[in-house]
């Protein structure tokens, strides 16, 4: 076992791509960490300068503490697994296996070969040619080839992306209780969030080459550090809504615009959101902080509270249901709640990340005669906000009024809440959705967290 880290480690390319940005990271011996972010994050970059295959910009990479940036791969004792199986078709799985030791036929080896492919399930397919294999065997022959060597870490890019998701599952289980059986030091890198989830010991979260947030998974998930993480941490992607704090003798509200959020003005934890006063805000609420509560009517909605129109939640949203869908146990149910998405500027989702509206991306005057710019100007609407916006007023104060952007969900509703079947809402019905107050997470103008009591 080895201890990896990397110190302020930077990777500018020829053209002038900052990949990674000052990213430092420690990973102890036998640990798991998983690196995710969106594509274009920079999480390859990392790994291909931990196995040096890459030289960094600046900053350096440590092995054992010791700076390992002018070590070979080999010194470096790691093994890489890709994202493609990389396998030789001409050779049997067998050789594939063999093939980083350099002499296949050699008893000792060949015992090593067969020890190793009966640990991955993949004994009785030693002589068969990779074309042959499903992907998820192709997988496993690559994982054979690179623990053959014995590595004192594995550095895994993406291994299960071309799998079927109905085998992804049982290969995500398998790695890892391959790697915490063998205690190898393990970096794996993913965009999806359930690997990351379910796999880490430690999870990094990456931006545009900056590291976002580094900790155990329920501490990242459980308290994001920024909006970003908030909002790629979720499933059901997080609704993020514009807002602003209104904190008065006795009461605080989250003006949402079309309606407000009443908290408890007595509960410690807001104590200090008394100093955020009139303060333009987003309110990012995930499935898992909300709850069906009851009809405005007053009616009980299936698997809710039970609560009435005169005994509902003190925190509360209200909104109609759009769409409903049914995955079997539980439903998916989309409300619109008349609230507005806060903008890729706060939300810091978009990659590429523009300033400006996407039609606003096209020339001011489409040449003649230019044939694809016209189309994509008819496709997308040119049009401009006034600067500066007009305002309107709410129930607390005035707001900048902000055309919704084009993030919007499919399903047509702003939030997103999850209700057990059977007996789930319709298509038009009013809900009431009582929200946890130790679940709200708010984020200020910049996208960092307004962390409560």
């Amino acid at each position: 076992m080895v201890a990896i880290a990397t110190d302020r480690l930077t990777k500018i390319f020829d053209d002038g791509t900052v990949a990674v940005d000052e990213v430092s990271l420690a990973v102890q011996p036998g640990q798991f960490l998983v690196l995710l972010g969106p594509t274009g994050c920079g999480k390859s970059t990392i790994l291909r300068l931990l196995a040096g295959l890459e030289e960094p910009t600046s900053g350096h990479v440590l092995i054992d503490g010791r700076v390992a940036d002018d070590w070979s791969t080999q010194r470096r004792q790691v093994a890489m697994v890709f994202q493609d199986y990389a396998l030789y078709p001409h050779l049997t799985v067998a050789q594939n296996i063999a093939f980083p030791l350099r002499m296949g036929q050699a008893p000792a080896v060949q015992e090593r070969i067969r020890e190793v492919a009966a640990e991955l399930g993949i004994a009785e397919h030693l002589h068969r040619p990779p074309t042959t294999l499903s992907g998820g065997q192709r997988q496993r022959v690559a994982m054979a080839r690179a623990i053959v060597r014995d590595p004192k870490a594995f550095l895994l890019d993406e291994p299960l992306s071309n799998i079927d998701a109905g085998l992804r599952a049982e290969l995500r289980a398998d790695v890892t209780a391959l790697a915490r059986r063998r205690s190898v030091t393990t970096v794996y890198v993913t965009h999806d969030q359930t690997e990351a989830l379910t796999m880490a010991d430690q999870l990094a979260v990456l931006r545009r080459g900056r590291l976002q947030q580094i900790g155990p998974p329920a501490e990242v998930y459980g308290d994001p550090a920024n909006v970003f993480v908030a909002a790629f941490l979720g499933n059901p992607r997080t609704s993020l809504l514009q807002g602003a704090v209104y904190a008065e003798p006795g009461r605080i509200v989250l003006d949402l615009g079309a309606q407000v959020l009443e908290l408890p003005a007595d509960d410690p934890r807001l104590a200090g959101l008394a100093e955020h006063h009139t303060e333009r805000v987003t309110v990012a609420l995930r499935a898992d902080a909300l709850s069906p509560a009851a009809s405005v009517t007053g009616a009980d909605v299936p698997g809710g509270t039970g609560a009435s129109a005169t005994d509902q939640p003190q925190v509360v949203l209200r909104g109609t249901v759009r769409t409903v869908e049914n995955l079997g146990h539980e439903a998916l149910v989309w409300v619109d709640t008349g609230s507005l998405p806060s903008a890729p500027a706060q939300t810091r989702l978009d990659l590429p990340d523009p300033d400006t509206h996407l039609a606003e991306l096209l020339a001011e005057e489409p040449p003649s005669g230019h044939q694809i710019r016209q189309a994509i100007a008819r496709i997308i609407p040119h049009h401009r906000r006034p600067d500066p916006p007009p305002t309107a007023r709410t129930e607390y104060g005035f707001y900048p009024v902000y055309e919704p952007e084009p993030q919007e969900t499919a399903a047509g509703g702003d939030v997103v809440v999850r209700v057990p079947a059977p007996g789930l809402p319709r298509p038009g019905q009013t809900l009431v959705l009582a929200v946890a107050v130790d679940r709200l997470l708010l984020f200020d103008r910049s996208g960092e967290r307004i962390r409560l009591g």
